[in-house]
């Protein structure tokens, strides 16, 4: 079920969902006198090694948040940018996906996307559906307010219409609500650059996450680095709340 706690008899080795909020593409440009465009060119390149480094290490669920909506702030020039490389990632890397068994799926409000870029993420979902190996999950123009937002409305639609009783929604209602719907909760959500803080991101599915937020700055970000954070998951005790015995 959906949105229901795990056992609390411990940790596991291996997380079953890792989240990145991959963060630092500025600043590893700036730090190189070069321009932002670069910072987010090297990120796309930390992409490809964190989906593969998942793989590698029998990681089952991998999302990457890759553009929130607060992110339509950002200059027009950087946005352009973002989103050719996007274009350029959707085209070139979904045969390697499809080939490795990737499945991929975007979460997000596509209404502010291009058109062109919606139809490349449709093809790139429907081209991967079926896929048993990893499953990969991208943020783009995601804000998890609004997901949550979005499904209390959905919810409050179906209450008026009659087709469920405002009393007996519960947890499991609410998680099929959202746009993760079928996915299990992250386990670990790593955040690079040193920043401490979530940035709106998957605020319901975290709840019982474990946070790691790590210096490295994300086009830096390698397998050795996501070995490293699996590590750290592997020896912390999760409780969700029971009291430690």
């Amino acid at each position: 079920m959906v949105g229901a706690l795990p056992s609390t008899q411990g940790s596991a080795a291996l997380p079953v969902h890792v989240a990145i909020i991959m963060d630092g593409n500025g600043r590893w440009a700036r730090a190189r006198g070069l321009p932002r465009t670069a910072g987010h060119r090297q990120g796309a390149e930390s992409v490809r090694r964190a989906v593969r480094g998942a793989t590698e290490l029998g990681i089952s669920y991998l999302t990457l948040f890759g553009f929130s909506s607060e992110n339509w702030k950002r200059p027009p020039i950087e946005i352009e940018d973002l989103m050719g490389l996007l274009r350029l990632y959707l085209r070139k890397e979904i045969a390697e996906l499809h080939a490795e068994r990737v499945r991929m799926r975007v979460i997000g409000d596509r209404r502010r996307l291009a058109h062109d870029i919606v139809a490349l993420i449709e093809h790139a979902e429907e081209t991967t559906r079926a896929n048993t190996g990893l499953n990969l999950t991208i943020a783009l123009s995601y804000g998890g307010r609004a997901e949550i937002v979005a499904a209390t409305r959905h919810l409050a639609e179906a209450a008026r219409a009659g087709r469920i009783e405002p009393d007996d929604i519960d947890e499991s209602d609410f998680a099929r609500e959202l746009t993760t719907a079928g996915i299990p909760d992250p386990d670990l959500l790593i955040r690079t650059s040193g920043e401490k803080r979530i940035s709106n991101f998957l605020l319901w599915q975290c709840a019982y996450a474990e946070l790691l937020f790590v210096d490295t700055l994300w086009p830096d970000f390698g397998k050795r680095d996501l070995e490293d954070a699996v590590r750290e998951f592997g020896l912390r005790e999760r409780r969700y709340g029971a009291a430690h015995v």
